[in-house]
């Protein structure tokens, strides 16, 4: 079987650079999946309290045999629980549901620009740290602004900032000030749904060449440049496909004809974090 390789955030901590993600998966169906990623090879699990399934991923995890030391999990506070007070009772709500004392990596799921509690709710994570409750702290869907505006705030950099991320929209200047602040970026929605991604010639070129599949290429990108990648599928077959793609090795020409594939905020399913007001 095949092992993930680790990166190394910002605390010295590791991460599984290939993860299994488990967003629209609802809870009854999160105990199975997940467990058959487990059975695949995965020991990272991206959840969210906003997924509505960190029950049954707790489920998975109790049943799976594996020890926490084995495990990589990810949770997530929702936009309603931002502030200071807020988010350590979120948090707390959330390890009773997954059924952790400790979690791996505990994340801001969006900026909120409008509600500008950003910086106070980061100030929890870093006070959930130093309580030892969680390993690391990063967020999702932040700016280059609002990155540099907690670092400020705080002097603590977040080990990581997850992020839509895939050929279409690589987030090439996002990375690079990453890059330069050692944060880790993670690519959600990595394979581009809904854009029609997986059927370009260029990517079926190099699946071709290769004898692997769009899926497959797309996902030993991410990883060649050096992201951490959380696909999601409810599918056997493809769970186990996709864990495939550590076995692709992707050429420094074909990386640079997915690069050429970018088109910018054209590219872009979700929200723009910038201006992102979920309730």
């Amino acid at each position: 079987m095949s092992t993930s390789p680790n990166l190394t955030f910002n605390d010295g901590r590791t991460i599984p650079q290939l993860g299994y993600g488990v967003w629209q998966v609802d809870d009854a169906t999160a105990e199975d999946v997940v467990g058959r990623a487990f059975k695949a090879g995965y020991r990272h699990i991206d959840t969210a309290k906003i997924y509505g399934n960190e029950a049954g991923v707790g489920r998975a995890i109790e049943a799976s045999g594996l020890s926490p030391e084995e495990l990589f999990i990810t949770t997530k506070l929702w936009n309603a629980d931002q502030g200071y007070e807020s988010t350590l009772q979120a948090f707390e709500e959330s390890m009773q549901r997954l059924g952790l004392e400790t979690l791996d990596l505990y994340l801001i799921h969006w900026l909120q620009p409008k509600q500008g509690k950003y910086v106070d709710t980061w100030k929890a994570l870093v006070e959930l740290q130093k309580r030892g409750r969680v390993h690391s702290i990063g967020v999702s869907n932040f700016t280059v602004e609002a990155l540099q505006e907690i670092i400020d705030a705080t002097s603590v950099v977040p080990a990581i900032n997850q992020v839509e991320t895939h050929p279409y929209l690589n987030q090439a200047e996002l990375r690079a000030f990453e890059a330069d602040k050692g944060i880790l970026h993670e690519s959600w929605s990595p394979l581009g749904s809904g854009k029609g991604l997986l059927e370009d010639p260029v990517l079926a070129g190099i699946a071709e060449k290769l004898g692997a599949t769009p899926a497959q290429v797309v996902i030993a990108w991410h990883l060649a440049l050096g992201l951490v990648v959380i696909p999601k599928s409810v599918t056997e077959s493809r769970i186990i496909e996709n864990w495939g793609a550590l076995e692709v090795s992707l050429s420094e020409e074909d990386i640079e004809a997915i690069n050429g594939l970018d088109k910018g905020e054209s590219g872009r399913i979700g929200a723009n974090p910038a201006t992102a007001d979920f309730a």
